[in-house]
């Protein structure tokens, strides 16, 4: 980690977001605080500033206004730095689909510059399970195959932070499991995780800390320990109703 990074208390600090696509606001005057080691599951309904949230936080969607740190850089001022301490899966793969997936990875990691980059390649196909697809080209792929290249490229400049929207999207029972341990190993510092589900039983397993996506805003957080699955999902679909 780099010092502006040991030296901040939060991993992702978002203060009076907002942004707004036509004529009104998507997320609107919204607050976010993610821990060192935390891992956060933001649900949300169809059109609740879920994936706008996670493009903004990523330096892919500029905010109206507001401030938005991640690992103590600023996302207007300081985006390349920011960029490199963050880890994305988001609904698109950002993989080049004519490359094979050792081509897309060794792109991605001599951009970072990642030490010793064949074997870190090798290590995260294994960890993932692409390690037999490694030579054959993106579009010739499943998407739950790209889906978890897709993991692997976030993964393979170790990044203190990872955002993920929706990443068990179109993966299988397998896949699922080893998302389950790459968002449980900290590959020696204590990684933070923001990641959007629809799945309520996933997303509280996972999750250190719920909240709840609604009008534009964070409606409800708690700790996810001690959390009945039937409560939670009553009072998600409560937000949901609000939201319609």
């Amino acid at each position: 980690m780099s010092s502006a990074t040991i030296a901040q208390p939060s991993a992702i600090q978002v203060k009076g977001l907002y942004k707004s696509y036509g004529a009104g606001p998507v997320l609107h005057n919204l607050d976010l605080d993610v821990g060192w080691g935390e891992r956060l599951v933001l649900f949300g309904g169809n059109g609740s500033g879920k994936t706008t949230l996670v493009k903004t936080l990523a330096t892919l969607a500029r905010p109206d206004a507001g401030q938005v740190q991640i690992a103590g850089w600023d996302c207007r001022r300081q985006g390349a730095m920011l960029r490199r301490s963050i880890g994305v899966v988001g609904h698109q793969p950002l993989l080049y689909e004519e490359l094979t997936g050792y081509e897309n990875l060794r792109f991605y990691g001599r951009m970072y510059r990642v030490p010793q980059l064949d074997e870190r390649i090798q290590l995260l196909a294994e960890m993932v399970g692409v390690a037999q697809q490694l030579q054959a080209r993106v579009r010739t792929l499943s998407h739950g195959m790209q889906k978890r290249l897709s993991l692997a490229r976030a993964l393979l400049h170790d990044p203190p932070v990872l955002l993920l929207d929706e990443p068990e999207a179109g993966l299988d029972q397998k896949a699922l499991e080893r998302l389950d341990d790459v968002l449980a190993s900290k590959e020696g510092h204590p990684r933070a995780v923001l990641m959007t589900t629809h799945n309520v039983e996933r997303g509280l397993a996972l999750a250190d800390r719920v909240a709840i996506l609604a009008r534009g805003r964070i409606a409800y957080q708690a700790e996810a320990k001690g959390l009945d699955v039937a409560a939670f999902r009553q009072t998600y679909n409560s937000y949901l109703g609000a939201a319609q």
